[in-house]
């Protein structure tokens, strides 16, 4: 197991992905239909229905680009405009449990937060392509992990830097796996400690030999990089 470090870079003015982050598109709750037009819905067809609508099943599935294991048919994922047209009245509505965030008012919007877990919520940010994600952080200025984004390796999980930390009373490298426990975040506070370490732990890395500068100078490095970044951007940071 790795341990990780990132910041909180939706506390950073100039992280760019900030904005895409912090805004809410959908969200999953456990009555959507409280919600009239802005619930999400899906139609569907059964397999049977759908074979004894469009006769030849195989060729269906084949122009449709549906898997051969398909045993429900999804209107929205058919693409052949006859076939839509044939099974869209046989169609049977339901709700997905999604909610279109932006169709709602204020007091629809706090409902909706009221009725969902945190972890059930899409933001801008989550609909974004692979590929955009990837030159917005080669592009961000927050983005500390040489432009690939703003967390990175700390290293194993059974790293001696943190113990090497300890004695050399570099408190913020020592307290790393008990800060993972923990889930604690990190403040900018800390980071302007952590950036006053990073010098002790350089030399005290040569005086424990060459194999421990080997082994440990990318994980200073990268703490070195996060430091920075949080101090100038006065965000938090966090080891998981």
């Amino acid at each position: 197991m790795g341990i990780n470090i990132a910041i909180k870079e939706t506390e950073c003015p100039s992280a760019l992905c900030r904005e895409m982050k912090q805004k809410t598109v959908r969200v999953l709750v456990g009555h959507p239909e409280e919600f009239g037009d802005s619930a999400e819905i899906y139609c569907t067809v059964s397999k049977s229905c759908a074979e004894d609508t469009v006769g030849d099943w195989e060729a269906f599935l084949k122009r449709n680009k549906l898997s051969k294991d398909t045993d429900t048919v999804h209107i929205d994922l058919l693409i052949d405009q006859g076939d839509i047209a044939a099974l869209e009245p046989l169609a049977e509505r339901c709700c997905s449990g999604w909610v279109d965030f932006d169709k709602l008012d204020g007091d629809s919007r706090k409902k909706a937060l009221e009725d969902s877990l945190p972890e059930n919520r899409t933001t801008e940010w989550e609909l974004v392509s692979f590929d955009e994600m990837k030159d917005t952080c080669a592009r961000c200025p927050v983005s500390w992990d040489k432009g690939r984004g703003c967390m990175g390796l700390f290293g194993p999980d059974n790293s001696l830097l943190p113990e090497i930390a300890g004695r050399h009373a570099c408190a913020i490298t020592a307290s790393v796996p008990e800060g993972v426990a923990s889930h604690r975040i990190y403040t900018p506070e800390d980071a302007a400690k952590l950036l006053d370490e990073i010098e002790v732990l350089r030399r005290a890395l040569s005086e424990e030999g060459k194999m421990m500068v080997r082994r440990y100078s990318g994980p200073v490095d990268r703490m070195e990089a996060v430091a920075r970044i949080c101090t100038k951007e006065k965000c938090g940071f966090y080891f998981f």
